[in-house]
């Protein structure tokens, strides 16, 4: 099945732009739903947290 088809019935001066512009948008909607339904990604996005790691000793 050849796809190259499609550009018979959309012009590619149309077609390319709808094509990017949609995966552009659905790309941001993503990030967004990500950023506001989650706790660790705005955390992630403003560098996490600045504590050190704390070191365990395991005494035996």
């Amino acid at each position: 099945m050849n796809q190259g088809k499609i550009w018979t019935v959309v012009n590619p001066a149309v077609g390319l732009p709808l094509l990017l512009g949609s995966v552009a948008i659905t790309a941001l909607l993503v990030h967004l739903a990500v950023l506001t339904h989650t706790t660790w990604f705005p955390a992630f996005m403003q560098g996490g947290l600045k504590k050190a790691a704390a070191i365990e000793h395991v005494v035996g």
